[in-house]
């Protein structure tokens, strides 16, 4: 099991592209109004700047290749992370929110003290949550989560959160005080073997119970064991028996910073199957609950 742990890679070593070929799952049909409601558009220099302290650099992953990507997973709605790398210029993401209004929403990130103007331009694009990323470079800290909290209140934001789950008995106290919504990304990006006994996944599942959000996603990223990585089941199983109406689904496409096994998106669908075997339930978390949260037609 990789080590989640561990320091970043050199920037410079360029990390691989995702599956050429993504396709939709083969054990169930995707139904319609499915939300993928985790992925990066990536550009390139000099239009498109990487920030300096990135953890990685990536191959480019334009708003084409997302769009295709979606249409060959039968996902009929989107929702953009803006990725580390790009640090807080959102201006590519922004551009594909607005060319897609119907389609897609976003995931900001900035920086505190910004102007009314600059907010609402995001607002306007399409954005309806912040992110604050602890794991790679490029994000911005838990040292402002409050005021972050304060400014998402005041747009009508929720917050998203990437960091480590074995943080999260310490961190608690704080997210039950936020005064907006928060969604916890890849099911607590911690590694899955031995999770279910680990303080810091029990905490996340007690948020999740007590009305925090979570994405399922990143089973790559917690278990080298492709394509079933079996031992995230048990995680996703918790976390949907804890919470099953705030529960969501994503790609994580082009499934950046990593250097094992890429996964296509149809396999990653395909867990959704064990996960959640009941069509109904695969439908709160494909389509009612991402409704609810991104504001898309239900």
């Amino acid at each position: 099991m990789t080590d989640l742990s561990a320091g970043p890679r050199v920037p410079e070593a360029l990390c691989p592209g995702p599956d050429p070929h993504p396709r939709g799952p083969r054990r169930f049909a995707v139904p319609s109004g499915a939300v993928d409601t985790h992925a990066h558009v990536i550009g390139l220099p000099p239009r498109w700047p990487l920030v300096a302290n990135r953890s990685y650099t990536p191959p480019e992953a334009g708003p084409s290749a997302y769009l295709a990507m979606l249409d060959a997973t039968g996902m009929t709605h989107g929702v953009l992370v803006q990725v580390s790398v790009h640090g807080t210029d959102n201006r590519l993401m922004e551009s594909v929110l607005r060319a897609h209004p119907d389609r897609l929403r976003g995931i900001g990130v900035v920086g505190l003290g910004r102007s009314e103007a600059e907010y609402g331009a995001l607002k306007a694009a399409g954005v309806v949550g912040l992110r604050v990323n602890v794991l790679f470079g490029g994000g911005v800290s838990l040292d402002g989560l409050e005021s972050y909290g304060a400014l998402c209140r005041e747009m009508g934001w929720h917050l998203q959160l990437l960091l480590d789950a074995r943080q999260l008995p310490e961190l608690a106290p704080r997210l039950a005080k936020l005064p907006v919504p928060f969604v916890i990304d890849h099911m607590g990006h911690m590694p899955a073997a031995g999770a279910l006994e680990q303080p810091g996944f029990r905490t996340l599942v007690s948020l999740v119970r007590d009305g925090a959000w979570v994405k399922l996603s990143g089973a790559y990223r917690l278990s080298d064991d492709a394509p079933a990585y079996p031992e995230t089941a048990p995680m996703a199983r918790a976390l949907l028996e804890a919470a099953p109406e705030r529960c969501v689904w994503g790609s994580d496409w082009p499934h950046v910073a990593n250097w094992g096994v890429m996964p296509n998106v149809g396999d990653l669908l395909d867990l959704l199957a064990d996960w959640a075997p009941e069509a109904a339930l695969r439908h709160r978390v494909l389509v009612e609950n991402p409704a609810r949260l991104y504001g898309f037609p239900a």
